[in-house]
């Protein structure tokens, strides 16, 4: 089952200065969240993340808060999260939820 799959993900720093990128891939859910949040609590709030979110297929309610609690937090400690490479059916979920209209987003990683 696709819900079921391990997620992994890379940190990497981006071109300009103060920008992380995590790639992730596969489902984000409840099963699987933790150690990503981990990861995003332990950098600095006020540089500016990416999630690339372009290997993500499917993500249950738990993901959509992780990211939202995630963004909260940038926005909180004076950073900015920006995500990329939403998948179709996940860009469903945002627009359902209207989070489309909160949080900033970009096709591509390298638009971010």
């Amino acid at each position: 089952m696709l819900a079921e799959a391990p997620l992994t993900f890379e940190k990497r720093a981006a071109r300009s200065a103060g920008s992380i990128i995590f790639s992730l891939c596969g489902p984000l859910t409840l099963r699987n969240l933790f150690d990503l949040q981990t990861a995003l609590r332990q950098n600095p709030a006020k540089d500016r993340c990416i999630l690339d979110l372009s290997g993500v297929p499917y993500r249950d309610s738990a993901g959509i808060g992780l990211v939202m609690n995630h963004f909260v937090h940038c926005q909180n400690h004076g950073g900015r999260m920006i995500v990329a490479g939403v998948c179709p059916r996940i860009m469903e979920l945002f627009r359902l939820t209207h989070i489309d209209k909160v949080l900033p987003q970009a096709s591509a990683v390298e638009e971010a």
